[in-house]
């Protein structure tokens, strides 16, 4: 495949722009930096889909806290480039560079105990994305980038009250061109619904196992005729295939 000079000046660019969903706001409110998290202990991407760092990243920092939420609540997942945001002042790769294009995901997983309960052998089930609008040309990042790092949408009102670990993905896709060049951004927070839903999802995935490295839209190139990483004007959908759920 070839590239234009431009494209291959960004991916040399942005090799280390990366990120680390930091932080949990519900209703705007900050919980605190690592507070209910299970989140890595540096910004590196996860690039092979069968290893359990596809679940909630490499192993680095557990929260012993669980964060209380309501279900209908407003959730942010606050993306930085290192922990705290800025790597230095005015830093151009906070939250994430630019260039790294890609959808953002949010999963939920029933558990017993947020706080102690294994990330393994659990059944996930998406409850929101942002992937490509195909009119503006955005991607899910962009999103995240115009929102200062947070990722925002709502915890659906149909949730049965529990205990869960809510996954928050960024993908970026600049260089899925080549083989386990997509890269993965999440961490798992800890998190303890209140409400009167009772939704049971009817089918659920496992990670590893949701993704295959030779998915579509994970081995990809999103670089357009024109250079510019539009996917062509074509539609995409985020890995894995699996809608989100409707309550």
């Amino acid at each position: 495949m070839k590239l234009s000079s431009v494209t291959a000046l960004a991916f040399a660019a942005a090799a280390e722009a990366h990120c680390i969903f930091q932080e949990v706001l519900v209703n705007g409110q900050g919980q605190g930096s690592l507070v209910g998290l299970r989140a890595p202990s540096d910004n590196n991407p996860v690039t092979d889909v069968t290893s359990q760092d596809i679940i909630c990243q490499k192993q680095g920092t557990t929260s012993d806290k669980v964060i209380e939420v309501n279900a209908g609540d407003d959730i942010g997942a606050y993306f930085g480039h290192v922990i705290g945001g800025e790597q230095f002042p005015n830093d151009p790769d906070n939250p994430i560079a630019p260039s790294h294009k890609g959808p953002l995901t949010a999963w939920l997983a029933k558990v017993d105990d947020a706080a102690t309960t294994s990330k393994t052998g659990l059944s996930w089930f998406k409850i929101w994305e942002s992937t490509f609008d195909t009119s503006s040309k955005k991607w899910g990042v962009d999103e995240m980038i115009a929102n200062g790092g947070t990722v925002k949408f709502q915890l659906p009102e149909c949730i049965a009250a529990g205990d869960y670990l809510l996954r928050v993905e960024a993908l970026a896709l600049h260089s899925a061109w080549g083989s386990n060049g997509a890269q993965f951004y999440m961490s798992c927070a800890q998190i303890r619904v209140s409400g009167s839903g009772s939704f049971t999802p009817s089918s659920t995935v496992s990670f590893p196992g949701a993704y295959q490295q030779d998915d579509p839209s994970i081995l990809i190139n999103i670089y357009g005729t024109s250079g510019d990483p539009d996917n062509d004007g074509k539609a995409y959908s985020a890995p894995g295939n699996v809608p989100v759920i409707q309550c």
